[in-house]
């Protein structure tokens, strides 16, 4: 038998394909359940005791070399048709794109990186909010009207649940569990229940920011604001500040910048007055201080609000807010390069 082995080893040593199919064919003659491998295999049991260990070992050196010269002649062939073709196997069927960012998302992580710079850190909360983060909490009247249900979106089997209007909710959770000082940036998602058109939708983004701490003044907050409206517009940019009113801030005021698409000198983007509203800011409300665990003998703060839409519809120029939340990839794609 070991005469027979030897011989079969010879064979195999010789073997030589011209095909991938010949290739299988050589695998199935020595290889398969009926080959001529497993036949010497199924023979085994005649082979006398005291030979056993000896042929034992050549039929596995005859298996073992058998695989890897099948092996081979299969490789050479695989190799050879991916170089005679010209393609790598190991690619995708199409080509697939780089994506962007979204348009929203850039000009959010712009906004978070200035304010990063001038020391605020970033804070997040839940979209599904209680009455007193988004409302009580913020100095709202029991009777104001953004409690109402045409301004709120409530969770019907839970009048208490809402979707936040505003990412102020957040600094409520910071304030009472984090004493000051306090310098956050809050971006988020929020929901209003308006109609959905080309100038306001049912949901939308917005960065608010909050600084506590002992002797702020409204000269601060002007000039954060100065400093921020430089850094996303351009260094000739400047600002004004209107009187307002919010029940969280007091003194309140709404921040105009010089429109960066005429510079200032009137133009229909601006409705010809030279200045475009871009956010909402005030002195933190004393009763929010003390509602929130923070002594307001102590400490005084400012806050500012800014619609991520808004800022993104003065850089980008896009009048059409259904735009950002409708996926048409033509209009996703123009912003590749500022990503």
């Amino acid at each position: 038998m070991l005469d027979k082995i030897k011989h079969m080893l010879a064979e195999v040593e010789a073997l030589q394909a011209a095909t991938a199919e010949e290739a299988e064919a050589l695998r199935v003659k020595y290889l398969s359940k009926k080959g001529d491998i497993t036949a010497l295999m199924n023979d085994f049991r005649s082979v006398p005791a005291d030979m056993k260990k000896q042929v034992g070992i050549a039929i596995n050196e005859l298996k073992n070399r058998a695989t890897e010269r099948i092996n081979e002649l299969k490789a050479s062939f695989a190799t050879t048709d991916t170089d005679t073709d010209g393609i790598d196997i190991t690619r995708t069927a199409y080509p697939i794109p780089l994506g962007t960012r979204h348009p929203l998302t850039i000009v959010r992580n712009e906004i978070i990186d200035i304010f990063s710079r001038l020391g605020f850190s970033l804070a997040e909360g839940p979209e599904v909010e209680d009455d007193w983060h988004v409302f009580s909490s913020m100095n709202f009247a029991d009777d104001h009207p953004a409690r109402d249900m045409q301004d709120t979106f409530f969770v019907e089997s839970h009048p208490d649940i809402i979707l936040r209007t505003h990412t102020s909710s957040v600094q409520a959770r910071v304030m009472e569990h984090q004493q000051p000082p306090i310098r956050v940036i809050c971006p988020g998602r929020v929901y209003r229940n308006e109609a959905i058109s080309a100038r306001a939708h049912c949901f939308f983004h917005q960065v608010e920011g909050l600084y506590i701490d002992r002797d702020v003044s409204f000269t601060d907050l002007k000039q954060v604001l100065l400093l921020f409206a430089k850094e996303m517009f351009g260094e000739d940019t400047r600002i004004r500040l209107r009187p307002s009113y919010f029940p969280f801030t007091e003194p309140s005021a709404e921040m105009d910048i010089s429109c960066n698409i005429c510079g200032g000198k009137g133009c229909g983007f601006c409705k010809h007055t030279g200045w475009v509203e871009i956010l909402g800011c005030g002195m933190v409300d004393p009763n929010v201080l003390a509602l929130n665990g923070i002594d307001p003998t102590q400490y005084k703060g400012y806050a500012f609000g800014m619609g991520v839409e808004r800022i993104t519809n003065l850089k980008y120029q896009v009048k059409d807010l259904r735009m950002f939340s409708e996926n048409d990839l033509r209009f996703l794609q123009e912003f590749t390069a500022a990503n």
